[in-house]
């Protein structure tokens, strides 16, 4: 069976530089010729858009609380059929994840699931022999985790580079395979939630080649590709394609620079179970796509985009019109925000969908960060009572007033805070309408999805039925 060369990227810690090595990497590869395919660790949207488009393939997430390692496997394996080269871009620091006793939920686990080296890096800012006892600690920490390389970032001077290579190696850790120094990476525009999105950010030829230069620079890359084929051993099996039922069945997908934060691979779960993708743009389209069984209403930055979105009377109304004709609606944190009355900040209001009775207000501080469990608490798009589906949270908003009661709307699920421990109802549904401040991850739930596509076509059918008997 073939094998893949693979990378995993970890830090020491947030902040070092993992993004910007990776993407230069990726665009260093790319350069040489070499079909990349990139995965980033952990419920991140935005650095998933900049490796994809670098690499011009689909960047995918790998998550080991939100899915097992079963589905982490498969996943990498498929994605991986085509290509050259895979690098995994981690998360936080190396050993973070969602638990302070384990490695559940972090780098250091994917990178043990997928059998692949880690490149390390190290912000090396004022460091000297000092960075021999970081590594030595990394290293050693956990005999699943195997460091094959590091990087310096925020290197001096190449004199520097050369005594942190001199410490790593008088101490027998894993060799410098490169010193990035200060003010090389070009500047990357960011905001509240990280980096600004690939859809709105222009990856021309000249920035793709500063980056992929200053990996050829910095990074020892013919070192690094001897690391990567080192030991690998194969893993996953051809995936299994579902038979799609009779009916064709289309899905509208909200997705520009205000609806921007899905997994690809529940793109590709829908396509195989027979669902067309229809993407329109909340922000130009004027209404949603002609024929569409259902909508699926992503995460994003309606907030930042709140004026023109407000001034799109065409698609509210549409949008609207759909929420209201019996077929299903999946609202999360952005979407959850566009189907609210609207948005409000600085006493300033900008009304949007108004289908959920409560205004979104927009925060300073940042409202919720980490991993949720919820359990429906009643059938649902995804499933019947006491189904349990793993997410995540993350989002500067709250809603002004609990919909729960008002007008119908009722909660799906009881959502429970991962570290805390703290639940809550969540899940605002009417009739086939859900949303939602938690991003699901549904694909590693296939019974999930197969309870929404269901629900899709029952759709479908009452409304051919209803249609035959007006016309009969």
């Amino acid at each position: 069976m073939r094998t893949i060369p693979r990378l995993v990227i970890g830090g020491a810690h947030s902040g070092v530089g993992k993004s910007s090595v990776s993407l230069a990497l990726v665009a260093a590869l790319c350069r040489r010729g070499l079909q990349v395919q990139t995965f980033k660790v952990g419920p991140d949207y935005l650095d998933p858009g900049h490796l994809a488009r670098l690499s011009g393939r689909p960047c995918y997430n790998l998550d080991g609380w939100m899915s097992d390692e079963g589905y982490v496997r498969q996943l990498f394996y498929d994605a991986c059929v085509d290509a050259d080269i895979a690098i995994v871009e981690g998360v936080m620091g190396l050993f973070d994840g969602s638990s302070a006793t384990s490695l559940q939920g972090s780098t250091a686990q994917i990178a043990g699931w997928l059998q692949a080296q880690v490149l390390l890096v190290v912000n090396a800012h004022g460091m000297a022999r000092s960075i021999a006892a970081l590594v030595q600690g990394y290293a050693g920490f956990d005999p699943a985790v195997r460091i094959g390389g590091v990087v310096a970032n925020m290197c001096g001077s190449a004199s520097h580079g050369e005594l942190l290579s001199q410490a790593l190696a008088a101490a027998r850790l894993p060799p410098l395979l490169g010193a990035i120094h200060r003010d090389d990476f070009p500047d990357l525009p960011s905001r509240h939630l990280g980096l600004v999105s690939a859809e709105e950010f222009e990856w021309d030829t000249e920035l793709c080649n500063r980056l992929g230069a200053v990996a050829e620079a910095r990074i020892d890359l013919d070192h690094l590709m001897t690391l990567v084929a080192a030991g690998e051993s194969p893993e996953g099996h051809p995936a299994t394609v579902n038979r799609p039922e009779a009916g064709h069945l289309r899905i509208g997908i909200a997705r520009d620079a205000a609806f921007q934060f899905y997994y690809p691979d529940l793109f590709d779960a829908l396509e195989k179970r027979g669902v067309e993708l229809c993407f329109f743009s909340p922000l130009e389209d004027g209404s949603v796509p002609l024929g569409c069984d259902a909508l699926y209403l992503g995460g994003g930055y309606p907030e930042v985009h709140a004026e023109t979105l407000s001034a799109n009377r065409s698609m509210l109304q549409s949008v609207a019109d759909f929420c209201r004709s019996e077929r299903p609606v999946y609202a999360e944190c952005g979407g959850l925000i566009y189907l609210s009355l609207g948005v409000e900040r600085d006493d300033r209001r900008w009304p949007l969908v108004g289908l959920l009775p409560s205004w979104a207000h927009l925060l300073e501080k940042r409202k919720a960060l980490g991993y949720v469990e919820a359990t429906l608490q009643r059938p649902s798009l995804f499933g019947d009572c006491e189904t349990r589906l793993r997410g995540h949270e993350f989002h500067y908003s709250e809603l002004c007033s609990d919909p729960i009661g008002v007008d119908g709307w009722q909660s799906a699920y009881r959502l429970k805070q991962n570290r805390s421990g703290n639940c809550r109802d969540e899940g605002y549904q009417k009739g086939l309408v859900l949303a939602s401040y938690a991003h699901l991850h549904l694909v590693s739930q296939p019974q999930a999805i197969d309870a929404f596509v269901q629900k899709m076509r029952r759709a479908k059918a009452a409304r051919n039925e209803a249609t035959q008997e007006r016309e009969g």
